[in-house]
């Protein structure tokens, strides 16, 4: 299932979808596609597409305004749908839009999903919408919610490889730590180039600490300067790889990043959704145990997991207010 998916991101999204970029191709395919019904005709239209493409592995496309029947018996949800920040709206009141959507989305999970459904929040606020989630679909096991950073770790690995002049498939692990804002810690202190230390290859680490760490942070609002739209077709891949590598497994070695819920690993509070380095294999996913954290990159990984604490405490505000209206 994909929420939102009359927008840019559910545009690009579908056909990745439908190829088996996230789920593999061996698997076949019944897409549900869900959005207000105001983009029902917009919806119908994606839809026909989808038809006319005839991708081999799809069984069937069905387009819903309903989450309840949107929601039955899915698998994986991969919830794109938000209410975008608009001008003139405090954060507060878009805080507050998105808490009643996914506290909404929340209980049509509870209901009518699989158990075992795996979920990846995209709607930013990523994280905290994650995390507003799991508070409320209280019989889903948190750790089927999660939240995108994969698109920020492929740009972390992109730019590492232009800086090194290689083939992004040369780098390997570097890490998101928090929030998918802008005080994200890109961390290079543990990628690999050809198998070599980032660090080693590179040799500037006045570059790693300053220039990419903003680059990183920077890129979406970067291309939204350059395009005037924002980065669906990247969004839109890393969704796959999010969800391919969940459900088939890291190469061995390798590793990711997902925002997940905290389980108190590296000093982070727990239930924050706060993007951590991963490995995955069976349909699950672990934190990476271990790491060596410097002075520097504990101030920033803190700096992001106090963002998220204001945010969350913001949307549970947002919901006693609706609670008590």
């Amino acid at each position: 299932m994909i929420t939102g998916a009359a927008g840019q991101i559910g545009y690009a999204l579908a056909p990745l979808v439908c190829v088996g970029a996230c789920t593999g191709s061996g698997a076949r395919i019944a897409l549900r596609l869900l959005d207000i019904e105001q983009s029902m005709e917009n919806l119908r239209g994606v839809a026909m597409e989808l038809e006319d493409a005839a991708f081999e592995l799809v069984e069937s496309v069905s387009v819903h305004c309903d989450a309840d029947e949107a929601c039955a018996d899915v698998d994986v949800a991969i919830l794109v749908g938000g209410f975008p920040r608009r001008e003139g709206m405090e954060r507060k009141d878009v805080m507050g839009k998105n808490v009643a959507i996914y506290a909404a989305h929340a209980s049509a999970l509870e209901r009518r999903a699989k158990k075992e459904c795996k979920i990846v929040v995209v709607a930013n606020p990523a994280n905290t919408n994650a995390a507003i989630l799991a508070l409320h679909a209280k019989t889903i096991p948190k750790e089927n919610i999660t939240c995108l950073t994969r698109l920020d770790h492929n740009r972390a690995l992109a730019q590492l490889a232009r800086k090194a002049n290689v083939p992004v498939r040369a780098t390997r692990n570097a890490i998101i730590w928090g929030n998918h804002s802008s005080t994200q810690y890109p961390d290079a202190n543990h990628a690999t180039i050809d198998g070599k230390s980032a660090r080693e290859v590179i040799a500037d680490d006045a570059y790693l600490d300053d220039e990419f760490v903003r680059v990183v942070r920077q890129r979406g609002a970067a291309i939204i300067a350059a395009r005037k739209l924002s980065s669906a077709m990247s969004a839109a891949s890393s969704v796959c790889d999010h969800v391919y590598d969940w459900l088939n497994g890291t190469e061995e070695g390798v590793t990711t990043s997902m925002g997940v819920v905290s389980d108190g690993s590296y000093g982070i509070p727990k239930d924050l959704v706060y993007s951590f380095p991963v490995t995955c294999s069976g349909g699950k996913w672990s934190i990476v145990q271990g790491l060596t954290i410097d002075e520097r990159s504990r101030r920033l990984m803190d700096e992001s997991a106090a963002e998220l604490a204001s945010e969350l405490e913001l949307a549970l505000q947002c919901l006693n207010e609706t609670a008590t209206s």
